[in-house]
């Protein structure tokens, strides 16, 4: 039966890429580039793919509120819209955070599956003293180790590209593409304090320097800039893992505008040139597709992780449990005692882990944040009045936090005009950019898609989320996952289906307490189409019990 033809780029054998892990030059390794070893897999599960002219490209602008689409700021994405696609009701999945977000986009399902709910988590497995990045290399590793590679419980899109017999490639300028494609030996080049800046996957040595002489030395200095970096790894993709043709699918992950925004805030100056210089590696990409002669086989989906808000309070939440009487250490200097609390800040959203699961402390924990003056949507694990469980934001995981609470939010407008801030935790300070949160300004993100399989000038009004990508990708490439997603395909959006537009249902939803002097009470909204639900947004508020 057909299969789509490997390109000898990517024809690498196991063997060979168990030789190149061994060996010491893939400690120098400084790209972030996913290879892909393209052997065919007779009976796949996956199917066969049946449209071997077709090519799909995912390009991720990180942090990108579709409030920021114009002409002038985005000239580039603003010509692609009129020739595709705009999603106006684009989701995120809560939390609104690169790394769940980057793996509901992979494998097309929420936490509770994918096993990964926060960009930092508290896995006593992996790391007991505290805390651990969820997209660091040797995080990664260790959570494959002892769970037999299950770190990431579902297939990603690549991998089940690869499994069909096609030709997959991830790069990016930040670590999140590794979990795209994490069988690689990926390997981090620099970090900051707060993210990974930039990291790698190993190359042959021929091939790195074939890399490095095309387009100079990596940017890995403290002096390179972002700009420096999404250039460089948008000319890897196009110039490099492109040179002998193009695959049939692959993943650009680009860091902007979201570090700028976390450095300034979302409509400063420096957000918005950074914006208009990821749109000129969209013009880069599109360009090449065209040089090439496949922009007409390619189908080109244009999205972000997440929105973004700004900083208006920020709050040391360990501190506040230290001083209401909670045993709430930084870290792990002996055994756990029951009943401490493991604090895990993740900027809009904090998660709480308590020892061994001693129920009087948790109780007493959701009754605090219930009465302070931060806390936006609380769920608990177990059934506590006044929050929702963790399931209904698809949350729980094998080992999910005991507590987790999306920050207050407003729509009040920050320095810059731009609407949407919010109290977060102490990581950055007041008037800086963040995100995470049940904010409408964090949940509502960006999605246009263009190619010959989507319809053209289109703005669809259905609402959409990350967790659709990866079951629309293989839909394109004709492909089958092994068991159902929880996305939907986006067929509204699409040329050749049965594409009427779906029938949205509102909901929204209340859990409330009261608390003697007052009441607490928070809230969901929600967005439903057949069987699947997108929340819009949520927010709470303790006050007079008398209003």
């Amino acid at each position: 039966m057909p299969r789509l033809t490997p390109s000898p780029f990517f024809n690498f054998s196991l063997a060979r890429l168990s030789r190149l892990a061994r060996n010491d030059c893939v400690t120098l390794l400084r790209l972030l580039l996913g290879t892909a070893c393209c052997a065919a897999c007779a009976g796949s599960t996956y199917g066969e793919p049946k449209k071997p002219s077709r090519h799909v490209v995912l390009v991720i602008w990180d942090g990108m509120r579709p409030d920021f689409l114009s002409e002038t700021h985005t000239p580039t994405l603003w010509k692609f819209a009129q020739e595709g696609v705009t999603f106006l009701k684009h989701h995120s999945v809560y939390p609104t955070a690169t790394q769940v977000n980057g793996t509901a986009i992979a494998t097309g399902v929420y936490p509770a599956r994918s096993g990964l709910m926060a960009n930092r988590e508290y896995r006593p497995a992996i790391r007991v003293e505290g805390p651990v990045d969820t997209a660091v290399e040797e995080v990664v590793r260790r959570g494959d180790e002892i769970s037999g590679g299950k770190y990431l419980t579902q297939p990603t899109v690549a991998e089940m590209v690869r499994a069909a017999g096609g030709t997959a490639v991830v790069a990016g300028s930040k670590s999140i593409a590794m979990l795209h494609d994490r069988k690689s030996e990926w390997t981090i080049a620099r970090r900051t304090q707060l993210t990974t800046a930039f990291a790698g996957a190993p190359l042959p040595e021929r091939r790195r320097d074939e890399l490095e002489k095309l387009l100079g030395p990596f940017r890995i200095r403290p002096t390179d800039t972002n700009d420096d970096r999404n250039a460089f790894t948008t000319g890897a993709l196009t110039r490099f893992l492109w040179r002998d043709g193009i695959p049939d699918y692959s993943v650009l992950w680009l860091s902007d505008p979201d570090l700028t925004q976390h450095d300034t805030a979302p409509g400063s100056p420096e957000a918005l040139a950074a914006i208009k210089n990821i749109d000129r590696n969209l013009a880069t990409v599109l360009q090449v597709l065209e040089k090439k002669g496949v922009r007409r086989h390619a189908n080109v989906l244009v999205v972000s992780d997440h929105g973004f808000s700004t900083i208006n309070r920020a709050v040391d939440v360990p501190d506040v449990l230290r001083k209401a009487g909670f045993d709430a250490p930084d870290r792990f200097t002996e055994t756990p005692k029951t009943g401490q609390v493991m604090v895990v800040g993740n900027g809009g959203s904090t998660l709480f882990y308590v020892v061994d699961r001693e129920q009087q402390t948790i109780r007493r924990l959701v009754e605090m944040l219930q009465r302070s003056d931060f806390a936006g949507v609380i769920f608990a694990r177990e059934k506590i009045e006044g929050t929702f469980d963790l399931q209904t934001a698809r949350l729980d995981t094998a080992e999910p936090p005991d507590v987790v609470v999306a920050m207050r939010w407003t729509a009040a407008k920050n320095r810059f005009g731009i609407a949407g801030e919010l109290v977060a935790d102490a990581t950055r300070a007041v008037g800086k950019g963040t995100h995470a949160s049940l904010s409408a300004y964090d949940v509502h993100n960006t999605l246009i898609a263009a190619g010959p399989d989507f319809q053209r000038n289109l703005q669809t009004q259905p609402p959409s989320g990350n967790v659709d990508i990866a079951p629309t990708v293989l839909h394109l490439l004709d492909l089958r996952p092994p068991e159902k997603l929880d996305g939907r395909v986006l067929t509204e959006a699409l040329t050749g289906v049965a594409n009427e537009s779906p029938v949205m249902r509102s909901e929204t939803i209340e859990a409330r307490r009261e608390l003697g002097e007052g009441e607490w009470r928070q809230y969901l909204k929600l967005s439903r189409i057949r069987e699947a639900t997108y929340i819009d947004e949520g927010n709470g508020e303790f006050g007079s019990a008398k209003r």
